[in-house]
């Protein structure tokens, strides 16, 4: 399952006093309803709090005369508890893990903060040694070796300057995201980090955050649609959701990715002439169609009804499907760039058509943690990353409650053909039923493909939400073991979702490991149930469960 990741944008506000500079980009906010309610702060007043803190406590965050802020979301609690969140460059480069979050009273107090990394942001010099066509030629050299085998076509590199503080000691690197087609003409991205002095290879993962195929039937049952009227026909467009709509993209693919574009695939709106969508067969286009805009309804539905949050990121604006992408594309990715969801048609072997419930909101919570704590792609927080798109993809899917598609802790159970050889992609009760994920933290979790190394956050959502050992949820079978022997009883499914995603929007950054997400999951039950409750021991007990203590 995938996205793309690009830099955030907006309206920028500066303030500037002797140590700091602190500059504040409005956009991504996800406030609560109550976040507006008379007297209480606004997300103006928590920006302008938020700002002043910076300038008081600049020392204690790690801000410098040559280092910028810019505001990246903003979280309003019901009782006016604020919680702002922070991007920071260096002498105008991003820097990778200086993300951090401001924690303000009702009154606007300085609480605290959580950092990506407490590390002094500071490089000798922002001059590469190594030129960017050489990091460029890098990456490419990285994108064809992470695809023996395969003939990649027009691969081309985007080199960007960066600081990386997320690897020890902060030093000037190069960003370099790779892009090519493969013999399918389907996209393959991977991106390289390397050390800008003296062309190491810092880290590297695949830009399109991919598992290896992943998608859903054709069959959700019957589905309400809202549509839009135009003339006497009907386009596929919601306008209750944002003007969310679901577009053809003809079997085409694009390659627009950090700015390097060969081509786009184009979204060709469905329209019907009396309103009634698709078969519910394959042969039908418009099915698939059906599938990805009901999930997407969906999935908007269950982050405005249950977080307060209308859209993926915050502001209200809905985003766009493509459906038929590709050649036989055995995936489904968001990519901010576009703000849209795509799927493949699978190859019908493996995997059928990706337009599957779960799978819809396991892809657009790529987009919201994008738009929040942008844990980084690799290592612990890219098993992270991935955990929480299944979390709360699964949430998604519970909250449909579809009796076509019922709620279950399994992982694309309908898109799964014969010859994947399993009855989902990954298995939430005990990962490893996969053959591949793990059940428990271990120190080498992290060196783990990101899809696997998340089983451990996995196993500790079920666990929370049902509790250890053989039980029936649903009609479907599970046994949940844990690490120390012990007895999880669960708390239910919907005090997890909730708990995971103010764990995600207000404490998690982008290089929040597991023993963070430990803490900032606690942080969250303490938030919403109150300190030393069930709900606070419940998720103390779930993490030892998986051996987080």
């Amino acid at each position: 399952m995938s996205r793309i990741r690009q830099h955030v944008r907006g309206t920028r506000r500066t303030v500037t006093a002797g140590v700091a500079a602190a500059t504040a980009t409005v956009l991504a906010v996800g406030l609560s309803p109550a976040a507006h309610a008379e007297g209480g702060p606004t997300r103006a007043t928590a920006i302008d709090h938020a700002a002043s803190a910076l300038l008081a406590h600049a020392s204690a965050l790690g801000l410098a005369a040559p280092q910028d802020t810019s505001v990246r979301d903003v979280i309003v609690d019901k009782d006016g508890t604020q919680h702002v969140r922070y991007d920071r460059s260096y002498r105008h480069l991003p820097v990778l893990g200086g993300d951090f979050v401001v924690h303000l009273a009702p009154d606007g107090t300085y609480k605290g903060a959580d950092r990506a990394t407490r590390q002094t942001v500071s490089v000798p010099t922002v001059t590469p040694a190594v030129p960017g066509p050489e990091a460029a030629g890098l990456a490419v050299d990285a994108l064809r070796a992470a695809h023996p085998g395969t003939s990649l076509k027009q691969a081309k590199a985007k080199p960007q300057l960066v600081v990386d503080a997320l690897h020890g000691t902060p030093r000037l690197a190069w960003r370099t995201t790779a892009v090519g087609l493969d013999s399918l003409g389907n996209p393959a991205a991977r991106t390289i980090l390397t050390d800008a002095r003296t062309g190491a290879r810092i880290d590297a993962w695949d830009s399109l955050e991919t598992a290896t195929g992943d998608g859903a039937s054709l069959y959700s049952g019957t589905v309400p649609l809202e549509t839009t009227q135009s003339g006497s026909s009907y386009q596929l467009k919601d306008p209750t959701r944002g003007n969310t709509y679901t577009g053809d993209a003809e079997n085409k693919t694009d390659l627009c990715i950090f700015g390097i574009c060969f081509s786009r695939a184009p979204a060709t709106l469905f329209s019907d002439a009396d309103n009634h969508w698709g078969t519910g067969a394959t042969a039908d286009r418009a099915s698939a169609a059906v599938d990805a805009q009901y999930g997407t309804n969906e999935t908007w539905d269950y982050y405005k009804n249950v977080h307060g949050r209308t859209g993926i990121a915050g502001d209200g604006k809905g985003s766009y499907n493509r459906v038929h992408y590709g050649s036989n594309y055995n995936n489904a990715f968001w990519d901010d760039s576009c703000f849209c969801m795509t799927y493949g048609d699978g190859d019908g072997t493996t995997f059928g058509p990706l337009v599957a419930l779960d799978v819809a909101g396991h892809e657009m919570s790529h987009g919201v943690t994008s738009k929040t704590a942008a844990l980084t792609y690799s290592g612990e927080s890219g098993g992270l990353n991935e955990a929480t798109s299944d979390i709360l993809g699964t949430m998604v899917e519970w909250y449909a409650n579809n009796a076509s598609d019922a709620g279950d802790y399994l992982i694309g159970e309908e898109i799964v053909k014969p010859g994947f050889g399993k009855a989902a992609l990954r298995f939430m009760d005990r990962p490893s039923r996969d053959g591949s994920s793990a059940d428990y933290w271990s120190s080498s979790v992290g060196n783990l493909d990101v899809h696997y190394s998340s089983g451990v956050a996995n196993h500790f959502a079920y666990l929370l939400a049902e509790g250890s050992g053989p039980k029936t949820v649903n009609g479907v079978a599970y046994d949940s073991p844990t690490y120390n022997g012990s007895t999880v009883t669960g708390i239910g499914r919907d005090k997890v979702g909730r708990i995971w995603y103010r764990a995600l929007t207000v404490y998690m950054t982008s290089s929040t490991n597991y023993k963070g997400a430990r803490t900032a999951t606690l942080n969250a039950a303490k938030d919403l149930y109150g300190a030393g409750g069930t709900e606070y021991n419940a998720v103390a007990a779930a993490w030892s469960a998986v051996n987080v203590s």
